[in-house]
């Protein structure tokens, strides 16, 4: 089963994304030219990726004790995608892009990571440059930025330390003045930084030419104490390899060092590890200490990190997404073809009687269709997000302005649902192929332990519940969510005639929400509100992907095709099976439930 399909409806039977042409940035643009850029991509994914996703999976990265040792697949893809001009695909022509719609370019980079995850594409490397391209200055544009968007650098982001884990605040590495000068280096003030990082992924191969670590650091006042808390922060340009001001390699390796390969569960394509920074095994003119380049102003690390951590979350979100429809297009082609069992009812333990194949078993539909429901919709969700941010860039100042705020209320649920419920379609892929699914000799099983690490990354799902209850919801007096309210309200409205019980069901979900998120603050302390974040992010996923479902669905009018009548199905599905779910979730948060809260450690 092909992916194209149902990229080419949602981007523009769906979307109308042909409609950005309009737009002065897009103008060069057609709907043949999108079709040619996401024909390149299918095409590089199927040749260079797909074939070589159980490979990587079996060759883990090795370290020599001198470099990351790589299959040559790796390689290969890695040239195949920064040719194909991706990496820089929405940037400006002077800066060697396309100039390409985010929506386009987010939907071409589907193909890749439903081809294989574990090999990667470009998603850190483009977010590293992207985040420079509005925080850094023209040269650190010029020498870093650009050599990112060619493919011959590659880029990072360097957060997390062994002992702080996902609380930036407690982060300790540190970052002082190099010499007397160190204000008046052209690439920016430099520093030199000492510390650990963990869990970085791509942060030592040999795929690029150098690699540009972003890392968050704090800069110690005169007393030489570090800053306690976030405000503290700062971003630091941490190349490999140490560049002039015309991006040229000087030929001396930065303090950055190897400290160990992570082993990871899923993702084994993809290099993960723990770096030392400055500890002297590579010294830098002869003394220890990693050269960095200041990215902003001192103590906004954390706010210009932002820009390059929420992009990465929508990466997050269809990463795990293109697994769980990976896993959906595998289970349904095995489940057209194996014969077990017979109809059930008179005769159906005639053991005379043909096996038929296991699609015919309403069980096995209940599981296909979980998966399209839970797919389909986070993809729809995904490229709705993106269109939020061509809208965001390109509208006009008003319609920026709710673009941006929807964004802000909408990005924890595209990292969130999918990483939780696209897993839980790769597990439904699993039992569709039974004990043959829990075997290498299929691919569902590799899937299902890709999938894994995104609930985990780049915020884990307590703090993606804590970020949406705790302060989107919230934000501009509750703003965002009002926004979101009305949208929701008018594909109601626009479904009523087709959809009427469907329309109901999303306004009444909608009240419920709304309902819950005052009652879970109304004279709460914050650690009585947020004790039920998670049942809350729960239930505001379910109720906007019941929303992109019914409008996806109110958008087939009288289309009768097999294709939308799946679509119907998957719409009508999520709203008798899964919607339901959504009132003890909210029941545990509207009545701030101190169940999980109060048991005291002695009790486990």
């Amino acid at each position: 089963m092909s992916l194209r399909p149902t990229v080419d409806f949602l981007l523009h039977d769906w979307l109308h994304v042909d409609s950005l042409q309009s737009r002065a940035r897009f103008a060069d643009h057609s709907r043949e030219t999108f079709a040619a850029v996401l024909d390149t991509c299918e095409r590089i994914a199927r040749e260079k990726f797909a074939p070589f996703n159980r490979l990587v999976d079996v060759q883990e990265p090795q370290f020599d004790g001198e470099k990351v040792i790589l299959p040559q697949a790796t390689q290969d893809a890695y040239d195949a995608y920064a040719e194909s001009g991706m990496l820089s695909a929405a940037q400006d022509y002077d800066m060697g892009g396309m100039q390409l719609p985010y929506t386009v370019e987010a939907a071409a980079n589907a193909f890749f990571s439903m081809a294989s995850v574990s090999i990667g594409s470009g998603m850190l490397t483009s977010g590293n440059a992207n985040l420079l391209m509005v925080h850094g200055t023209e040269l650190q544009k010029k020498v870093f930025a650009a050599n990112e968007f060619s493919g011959r650098f590659s880029g990072t982001m360097c957060l997390t330390e062994p002992q702080a884990g996902s609380s930036l605040s407690d982060v300790m590495s540190r970052a002082t003045p190099d010499g007397a000068d160190f204000e008046s280096d052209p690439l920016g003030p430099r520093f030199r930084l000492k510390g650990n990082k963990m869990w970085i992924s791509s942060g030592e191969h040999e795929l690029s030419e150098n690699i540009v670590h972003l890392v968050l650091a704090k800069i110690p006042d005169a007393q030489g104490q570090l800053v306690p808390g976030v405000k503290g922060i700062s971003l630091f340009i941490v190349p490999k390899k140490l560049v002039d001001t015309q991006a040229q390699l000087t030929g001396e390796r930065n303090d950055v060092a190897l400290a160990g390969l992570n082993h990871k569960c899923g993702w084994r394509g993809t290099t993960n590890t723990l770096l030392n920074f400055g500890e002297g095994k590579y010294p830098v003119r002869g003394q220890a200490g990693a050269v960095g380049y200041l990215v902003g102003r001192p103590g906004d690390g954390l706010k210009c990190m932002f820009h390059m951590m929420n992009e990465a979350r929508i990466g997050v979100g269809l990463a795990a997404t293109m697994l769980g429809l990976a896993g959906y297009y595998a289970s349904l082609e095995y489940a057209k073809n194996r014969p077990q069992g017979r109809p059930s009812g008179a005769g159906g333990k005639n053991a005379s009687q043909a096996q038929v194949r296991i699609i015919e078993h309403a069980d096995i539909k209940r599981m296909l269709l979980a998966q399209k429901a839970y797919s389909e919709g986070a993809l729809a969700l995904a490229l709705y997000s993106a269109r939020l941010v061509d809208e965001q860039h390109t509208g006009s100042a008003e319609d920026a302005d709710v673009a941006r705020l929807l964004l802000e209320v909408l990005t924890p649920i595209v990292k969130s649902f999918p990483s939780e419920w696209c897993l839980e379609a790769n597990s439904l892929a699993i039992q569709i192929h039974g004990g043959y699914g829990y075997t290498r000799d299929f691919p569902v099983e590799q899937y299902w332990r890709d999938n894994r690490l995104n609930m985990i990354h780049e915020g884990t799902h307590g703090i993606q519940a804590m970020d949406l209850l705790g302060r989107k919801v919230l934000m501009e007096n509750g703003r965002g969510l009002q926004l979101l309210a009305e949208r929701m309200l008018a594909t109601a409205a626009k479904a009523e005639a087709h959809w009427g019980p469907e329309a109901d069901a999303l306004r009444s979900a909608l009240q419920q929400v709304s309902q819950a998120t005052q009652q879970a603050w109304s004279g709460a302390e914050p650690a009585q509100a947020l004790a039920n974040a998670v049942p809350y992010l729960q239930a505001f996923g379910h109720t906007v992907i019941a929303w992109i479902w019914l409008d996806v669905a109110a958008s087939l009018g009288e289309d009768s095709s097999p294709a939308a009548q799946g679509r119907r199905a998957a719409c009508r599905y999520f709203y008798r099976y899964e919607l339901p779910k959504i009132g003890a979730w909210l029941q545990v948060v509207s009545s701030r439930d101190p169940t999980c809260a109060d048991v005291p450690e002695d009790a486990f």
